[in-house]
Order: C-alpha cells, then structure tokens, then sequence
C-alpha cells in the first residue's frame, strides 16, 4: 500500500523517538516504511522539510488549544477559538508538547530558528505579547526544554551526579531534579511575564 506524507512524518516521529536526532536519517525512516529512502522523496524534498513537519505534529496539541486529547468536536472548537489567552499556559503547553517526544525540542527549536514548517505557534504567542515578548519567551522555552531533555538523558544513562556524593546544602538542591527543572522553568517564566507586564504598563 502506498504510504501518504502523514505516514512518512509519523515514521519519522517513531525514528526520532526510539533513535534520537542525530540518528534520525532519511534511510532511517524508508526502513522504518519498508520501502526504498527515495520513495520518501515523493512526499517532502528533503531532511529539512521532514524535521520541520515532524515539528508542527509535535506542537500540534498547542495549536489546537494546548490541551490534553480531545473528541473532534473539541478539537474542532479549539482550532475555531485558538490557544487560550493566557501566555504562561502556552508556554508550559508548549514545553510540555516537546519533552513528550525525544529529542522534540531540539527539533521544534531548529525548525522555529530556521522559519521551517507551517506552525502557527509563534504568531499566536504574539498576538497575547507582541513580537518581541513572543521570542523572548519561545527562546526560553525551547532553551529549558533541551536542558530539560539533556538532563533526561544523561539520567537515563546514569550520567548523573549522586546527590550523596555532594555536600549537605549542595545535596538538597539536587534530591529532585525532575521537579527542580519544572519548578525553575515556571519561576523564569514568571519573570519575563513580570518584566512583559511593567513594559506594557509603562508605555501606556
């Protein structure tokens, strides 16, 4: 049976998740296809085209509302109403949408620096912040997230310093680090909306 562009992205989504980026190559996903890597050509021209696909599905959930798995009339909805008007809420949406896949914020991060794919993630954010409030806060978000991923993996591969090893006061930062990350992101973000909040006030 013919594959369709949807079957390449979710094949490449499958070779990201299991293989990471850097091993997730156009031979890679024709094999995961069961067909030829120039098959793959008849739907996007090129890695790039593909990485920048695979980043809209990944962001998908954000753009239709930055909610958990909804019913299609849901779906429907909030694809007619847009995100929430709620900045902080995007953004931890946003975060969350790109840990949920290995390597997904390496991949969201590079497609957004590149102008690749067709997310409409960035012009909602401007909408709710303006422009420049908009990329301030994509950056730090794409950038906790990788340190977030990095984190994850080196864990996982037990890369990690053990927090007995570390002096008392330095121990206790440590003792949850998962939690730590999503403690610090939500603190950052608190201070750039902070910082967005005053700009706006004072040019009024």
């Amino acid at each position: 049976m013919r594959n369709s562009l949807a079957d390449v992205v979710a094949a490449g989504l499958r070779v990201l998740d299991a293989q990471g980026l850097e091993n997730c190559s156009m031979r890679r996903v024709a094999a995961e296809l069961g067909v030829q890597p120039s098959a793959l050509y008849h739907h996007v021209p090129d890695k790039q085209t593909l990485l920048a696909l695979m980043a809209d599905e990944i962001v998908g959930p954000v753009a239709l509302g930055g909610g958990a798995a909804q019913g299609a009339e849901g779906a429907a909805g909030a694809q007619a109403a847009g995100p929430a008007a709620d900045p902080r809420a995007f953004c931890v949406a946003l975060r969350e949408a790109m840990l949920a896949v290995r390597d997904g914020a390496d991949v969201v991060a590079t497609a957004a620096a590149f102008r690749l794919g067709a997310s409409d993630v960035e012009r909602w954010l401007t909408a709710l912040v303006g422009p420049d409030g908009a990329r301030t806060l994509l950056l730090y978000t794409f950038g906790h997230a990788q340190s977030t991923q990095t984190h994850r993996q080196a864990a996982a591969l037990g890369a990690l310093i053990d927090p007995a090893a570390l002096p008392r006061r330095d121990a206790a930062a440590v003792a949850d680090p998962e939690r730590d990350l999503d403690a610090s992101f939500e603190r950052g973000l608190a201070i750039i909306l902070r910082g967005l909040d005053a700009s706006a006030t004072s040019g009024r």
